[in-house]
Formats: C-alpha cells, structure tokens, sequence
C-alpha cells in the first residue's frame, strides 16, 4: 500500500508545481499561461517545462508570464519577452531559422547518410561473392578417401 501511495505521489509531483497562489482568477488567462508555459523550458532542469518544474527559476518566470499576460500582452509578446532574457534555449522547440537550421536538418541528414552507408555496404557484400574453393590435388583426394572409408 505504502509503494502504491508513493507511485501517486510521484506522479502527481510535476502538477503540484504551480503554486496556488500563482494561479490567475481570470480562467482564460490562466489557461493562456500555461499554453504558454508548456513551450517554455526550465533553465535550471532543462528537460521540464516552467509548469512542471519546482526550480525557483520556474517560478519566478511563471509568476512573469502571468504578470505579462495581466499587463494584456499577447502570447507571442510574453514568449518573445522571456526569449529576449534567457535565449531561445528557453524553448523546447525553436524557430527554425539563423544557426538553428543546422540543428534542424543534422539529424534527419545523418540519418540519411547512414542509411545511405549501410545500403553500399550491404550491396557490396552482397554482390561480393566468396570465390569457389580451389579443387583438391591428388594426395588430399587420395586422404580424403582414405578418412572417409574408416
């Protein structure tokens, strides 16, 4: 029973992050904040986004998206706002523009060359066929009669 509560716990963690009094009264607001702080990551966790994280960092942007989005900006003004402060490294998915390009199209260009590599390899292999073992002079067939009748 002890092991189940903690699984629940567990997996309730990520959504006790967002404190209650962070939370707008203004149900539309609130919901725009965390469509926004969904694309926005953690800079301390990295791998969570501002919503999930309990990093006081997290906070502190959750409470300045709120505060940005109570001023009346637009979703797009408060990402770019948090953008001009930390660096697209604050994004889980970044524009696809400038140096980011390169990021973008690496990993399905790898793929490609070692698609690519691995088809030459098994062509070559396949068509590479083992030359026919040379015929066997007259004291290995004489031997292997021999062995072969005892």
């Amino acid at each position: 029973m002890k092991r189940i509560l903690l699984i629940l716990f567990l997996a309730a963690a990520p959504a006790l992050a967002v404190q209650p009094d962070e939370i707008l009264s203004d149900p539309a607001l609130e919901a725009r904040a965390r469509d926004i702080s969904a694309v926005l990551r953690c800079p301390v966790c990295q791998g969570e986004t501002i919503d999930d994280s309990n990093a006081p960092v997290a906070r502190d942007l959750r409470l300045v998206v709120r505060e940005r989005l109570v001023a009346g900006d637009s979703d797009d003004e408060v990402i770019d706002y948090v953008v001009d402060r930390f660096g697209e490294f604050v994004l889980f998915e970044p524009e696809a523009r400038g140096a980011n390009i390169i990021l973008w199209f690496a990993g399905p260009a790898m793929l490609l060359i070692a698609m690519g590599g691995a088809a030459i390899y098994l062509r070559r292999r396949g068509s590479a066929a083992e030359p026919a073992p040379a015929p066997l002079n007259d004291d290995e067939a004489r031997r292997l009669r021999e062995i072969l009748k005892e």
